[in-house]
């Protein structure tokens, strides 16, 4: 059975939902094809904690799935501190000197992706296939098609890759990748703590990786350390009172006592950079088109600026009433490529440089954490571009 839509969207998760519900002005109808349906929040606190910057909450709300997340179960970062090698090697960025409400949201994944499912299932122009899996992408001169596991053959004017790191649109499509493993893993785990974090997000450079705390409502903090791979099994084998010990240790005690409230769990960690984000009917959105260190908690919100840029190109095509001629698609990708190219590099060379123990790299790397420290204008200017 063949079935005909102008948009034929991989991948169900944060982005690709965001973007299959954005595009609702357009007038374009869109298949979400997604191989399991996200499972309803519980009471438990999500082990998977996102920092979704001021620009990323504002496009979720205009697609109407910021209203969804319960706001008790989101918090505001206000001020986020900073910490190097050296005693003196300290950063402090501030909402309120940046003329901001806050630097970012952190929420959790499942609620999020929660919000956008039952966004995109109330969306006349949105057909969901779910629970399925794709088998063959065919390119075609006027079209593309997808053919699901049930028999099913999507025929769509435009494919877009939204389903992960390991893309199999990217593959079938042949974009090439180059990877690099940082032989890293980030552990996350989720803690109550002992003092008021006051709404500040803390974030160590350490010799043995990055370690973040980052606000949770009422009294809790989320961990992220991205560490090597044999510490992470360290980390993942300790029992809950060890390592909340080890995380109180690390963070020199900075929120009081620490219980754990979430087990820890570990994701590995790499950088991707793909050859082209568009080729004829097809284009790639979120980890499909690039992978990021999380040090800057930029991931997410690099995939969300992905789903506003494209749907902001397919809404305003004007006369053009085909979303997947190439010359469009381009649009789409030069808007993006300097962003993400620039958060490759800034979030690369940071952990290079700080996973180095050359004594003239340690010298540089905070000096130059003093010298913005002392610079109002480039803290803020750092935070306005992290708040889009």
């Amino acid at each position: 059975m063949t079935e005909s839509c102008d948009i034929a969207i991989i991948g169900a998760g944060l982005v690709g939902a965001s973007l299959a519900a954005a595009l609702a002005p357009s007038g374009l109808s869109v298949a979400l094809v997604e191989p399991r349906a996200p499972a309803v929040p519980g009471d438990a606190w999500d082990s998977r904690i996102y920092a979704v910057s001021p620009g990323s909450a504002a496009f979720l709300a205009d697609v109407g799935a910021w209203q969804g997340v319960d706001a008790h179960r989101t918090e505001r970062v206000e001020t986020m501190r900073i910490f190097g090698d050296e005693p003196s090697a300290q950063l402090q960025f501030s909402a309120y000197e940046a003329g901001l409400r806050e630097l970012a949201f952190i929420a959790e994944g499942g609620r999020l992706q929660s919000a956008l499912w039952q966004c995109v299932s109330l969306a006349p122009h949105v057909r969901i296939f779910c629970p399925a899996k794709c088998e063959a992408l065919l390119q075609h001169t006027d079209y593309a098609e997808v053919v699901l596991d049930g028999g099913t053959t999507l025929r769509a004017k435009l494919v877009v890759g939204a389903d992960g790191a390991q893309s199999w649109v990217r593959e079938q499509a042949g974009i090439k990748v180059i990877a690099h493993d940082y032989a890293q893993s980030a552990v996350v785990a989720n803690f109550a703590c002992g003092l008021p974090h006051q709404g500040t997000a803390y974030q160590w450079f350490r010799p043995d990786g990055v370690l973040a705390l980052l606000p949770l409502p009422s009294n809790r903090v989320s961990m992220v350390w991205s560490t090597s791979e044999t510490q992470a099994q360290e980390l993942l084998a300790l029992d809950t009172v060890a390592l909340a010990q080890r995380v109180s240790v690390a963070s020199d005690g900075v929120v009081g006592a620490l219980n754990v409230i979430t087990p820890a769990a570990a994701f590995p960690l790499r950088l991707q950079r793909v050859g082209e984000f568009v080729k004829p009917r097809l284009a790639l959105v979120g980890d499909a088109a690039h992978n990021v260190h999380p040090l800057a908690g930029q991931g997410v919100n690099l995939g969300f600026r992905d789903a506003r840029e494209l749907a902001a190109v397919l809404c305003d095509r004007g006369a053009q009433s085909d979303c997947g001629d190439y010359a469009l698609l381009r649009r789409y990708e030069r808007a993006r490529k300097e962003d993400v190219l620039s958060m490759q590099l800034a979030t690369d060379g940071l952990q290079k440089l700080f996973a180095s123990n050359a004594v003239w790299l340690s010298r540089a790397r905070n000096l130059g954490m003093r010298v913005v420290a002392s610079q109002p204008f480039i803290k803020n200017l750092l935070v306005k571009h992290a708040a889009a």
